[in-house]
């Protein structure tokens, strides 16, 4: 089974994986980086039989009928959030001007480029204020660097990315997420490949990431499930 699942997705679907192939005997190929990354890719014409990405991507995809039609399932909903090297004192992000507070005080800012969090906190910045006051301290990683690493080498003090993709970075402290008037939830579907080679097996993938056992390991990377 081949699959292109987004970052946001990846720490619940690795803990998940080797409870799948025990069972089905089916080791996956998956293709991880952003949805934005993988949607050009799949408008290159990259495939495969399964696809974890926004479910904005997956409704765009099964309209220009490169997904089967009806396939896509809502999996689980992920917040932007806020972290900082494990041991530092943790900002207070709970409001608006809080937030703005502390990124305007802080050294080093850092938020992905190509990243649902990273493609969305500018706005944050422009909505706040102070886009042009914070921009000569935002540090973009490199691609396929997590923005937690950057964290937790100290060259930012302020991490901004999806909290799923933060949790499993080891070094750093999840602050918590964005106010809620700044946040944004992205809802992170499964759907089929037209021309899938092994659908049953992407079908039983799906069938464990909505069952009652993903539910807790959802929750322990700070997402919702659906």
């Amino acid at each position: 089974m081949k699959g292109l699942f987004s970052n946001g997705v990846k720490a619940v679907v690795l803990d998940l994986l080797p409870q799948f192939e025990r069972a089905n005997g089916v080791t996956p190929v998956i293709t991880w980086a952003s949805t934005n990354m993988l949607m050009d890719e799949i408008g290159k014409g990259a495939t495969g039989d399964l696809a974890i990405l926004t479910d904005e991507a997956i409704d765009g995809l099964i309209q220009q009928g490169k997904m089967v039609a009806g396939s896509r399932v809502d999996l689980v909903r992920s917040a932007i959030g806020i972290a900082v090297r494990q041991g530092a004192p943790k900002p207070d992000i709970g409001s608006a001007a809080a937030l703005k507070q502390t990124l305007l005080s802080a050294r080093a800012i850092s938020y992905s480029k190509t990243g649902i969090s990273g493609v969305y906190f500018p706005t944050v910045l422009e909505r706040l204020g102070i886009a042009e006051q914070v921009a000569a301290k935002v540090l973009i990683p490199p691609s396929g660097v997590p923005v937690g690493e950057v964290v937790a080498k100290g060259d930012a003090e302020i991490g901004v990315q999806q909290i799923s993709e933060l949790s499993p970075v080891p070094g750093i402290e999840i602050v918590g997420p964005l106010p809620a008037q700044l946040q944004k939830v992205t809802v992170f579907s499964a759907g089929m490949f037209v021309g899938a080679t092994d659908p049953q097996a992407a079908k039983a993938l799906v069938a464990l990431l909505t069952s009652a056992a993903a539910r807790p390991v959802y929750q322990g990377r700070g997402m919702e499930p659906v």
